[in-house]
């Protein structure tokens, strides 16, 4: 995903390139769309006429579509007229097993993002994270570890503490998770006792900094534990 910057058209519309995080009806036909884009980081926007069935913003106006998205800019929100989706990434959505994680995974970006701010990190650690959920020679398990770890140290949340009880191997796949390049992030696997291992650091390390559990998590652990 290679890096450009907003452009106004001759329309006057602003252009980005983002993936929809969340989608909430307003009024009887319209949706509030909350979109986190490489441009301009995390922006809200309103879709009028969405929810028709006839509209051609229906489709690219639910949470996981990626593309393009042409906006008016007002004084302080956004109005979306126009889209182009490349990925809906159904692969994730049609998969009870997947789209569970994916929604924590978005709800994630969400807390982390910032409004107006340089999200293109964020945005591809997403993406990489989203397809990476689908392949079927990864443990989803280790992908949620990778991904959670990775956005916390992003944004400057690591407490090293909480990381002394790993053995050597799973020293190293700390300092792989941090280090590598995203494009390379989702490449690895680990033993069970290496997965035990990061699960238990990386769990204390959310506790030390995150002031919230989200939504998703929850519905995940009730999952979890159904399944357990």
């Amino acid at each position: 995903m290679e890096r450009t910057f907003s452009d106004f058209g001759s329309d006057n519309l602003l252009k980005v390139t983002g993936l929809v995080l969340s989608a909430a009806p307003i009024g009887e036909y319209d949706k509030r769309v909350v979109i986190l884009t490489r441009e301009r980081g995390k922006l809200h926007a309103f879709a009028k006429g969405a929810r028709r069935q006839n509209s051609p913003l229906i489709s690219g106006t639910r949470p996981f579509c990626f593309g393009s998205f042409s906006l008016y800019e007002g004084r302080s929100s956004y109005t979306l007229k126009q889209l182009e989706i490349t990925n809906y990434f159904e692969e994730v959505t049609s998969e009870v097993d997947y789209v569970y994680l994916g929604y924590y995974f978005l709800e994630f970006a969400d807390y982390y993002s910032r409004e107006n701010g340089d999200e293109f990190s964020t945005l591809k650690l997403l993406y990489q994270a989203l397809r990476a959920l689908s392949r079927e020679s990864l443990d989803n398990r280790l992908v949620r570890l990778v991904y959670e770890l990775r956005m916390m140290t992003m944004n400057g949340d690591f407490d090293g503490a909480c990381f002394k009880g790993l053995g050597d191997a799973g020293r190293y796949a700390v300092d792989f998770i941090i280090n590598t390049p995203v494009e390379k992030l989702f490449t690895f696997a680990v033993s069970g006792r290496v997965l035990a291992e990061l699960t238990k650091a990386v769990a204390e390390n959310k506790i030390r900094f995150l002031d919230r559990e989200f939504k998703s998590e929850q519905v995940l652990n009730s999952i979890n534990i159904i399944l357990s």
